[in-house]
């Protein structure tokens, strides 16, 4: 699919979830400019490359935990450029699931969702799948119970699960107590990669899909000026027919560190990018440098 085609498929899927939703109860876009930017793009009026704002949605909705109980549940979506060809930024939450319950759902969510949309739009499927499997999840208890966790429900044979690799831009990174937290988070999940503070700031994180997604979805709603994910890689993980390749045998960096490169300017908040290049290149991803500031590496 070509950017258009992607852009042209993002907003029909935003329409229409706005006709079966129409309150603001139940679907929120909370970011109108960047709605507004890719419904020009998609009529002409914008020139280039696709608007770097990216479509942010959130959609709430009863889901029945019992027989004689509904909860409120409210799934986030952001679009990366490439939707549908890939996946949205997706995040669950339900203040009636404990937090190893809602990560489970959101994992058991997405390996639905890549064995039967990849490549097709899939909010609606993801909002009736939550709705119609939310129940399982809830059945050990209330939040903080000792339970063991629900059994997974049924997969489609063709979903495997998926090794990701998040690209992180932030305006800057400045603040120690995030800078600590993005630390502690990533070896807390087992992820992988790096963190560079300054202006602007950068994070990298490589591990299980369901730990980069859990990282993502606390990260995000730290205060910031702007953050989003730039980039992604989602890869597979040894499914039928395919080399069996474990998380590790995909890691590009040994464990998670902060990186500076040479911090320079009036407040030392400016990294040195020729150094993050070649940080870059030797660990394989100096594709990354042009896709965060548009010029090619030296």
């Amino acid at each position: 699919m070509s950017h258009l085609e992607w852009a042209e498929s993002q907003l029909a899927e935003i329409e229409v979830m706005s006709s079966m939703f129409p309150s603001p109860s139940e679907f929120e876009i909370t970011d109108q400019l960047a709605v507004a930017e890719l419904r020009d793009y998609v009529a002409g009026s914008a020139t280039g490359a696709p608007p770097p704002s990216r479509p942010h949605f959130i959609i709430k909705q009863k889901m029945d935990i019992s027989s004689a109980k509904e909860v409120d549940v409210t799934l986030s979506f952001r679009y990366p450029c490439e939707y549908p060809s890939i996946l949205p930024e997706m995040a669950v939450r339900c203040v009636d699931l404990s937090r190893a319950q809602q990560v489970q759902l959101q994992s058991d969510l997405s390996a639905f969702l890549r064995g039967c949309c990849r490549g097709e739009v899939c909010v609606l499927p993801a909002v009736e799948w939550v709705k119609e499997n939310g129940r399982r999840y809830a059945a050990t208890g209330p939040p903080g119970s000792s339970a063991a966790s629900p059994p997974p429900p049924e997969k489609d044979p063709g979903a495997v699960d998926a090794f990701s690799r998040l690209w992180i831009y932030s305006h800057h990174i400045y603040n120690k107590t995030k800078r600590k937290s993005i630390l502690e988070w990533s070896r807390e999940l087992g992820l992988s990669g790096f963190s560079m503070p300054g202006k602007p700031g950068m994070v990298c994180v490589e591990g299980p899909q369901a730990a980069c997604e859990e990282f993502w979805s606390r990260v995000k709603v730290l205060t910031w000026k702007k953050i989003m994910i730039r980039h992604r890689e989602d890869l597979p993980l040894g499914g039928p027919g395919a080399e069996q390749q474990t998380a590790d045998s995909l890691r590009k960096f040994s464990g998670f560190e902060e990186a500076l490169f040479d911090p320079h300017g009036s407040r030392g908040n400016h990294m040195d990018l020729g150094q993050l290049f070649h940080f870059l290149d030797q660990r394989g991803c100096c594709h990354v440098f042009r896709i965060f500031f548009g010029i090619e590496g030296r």
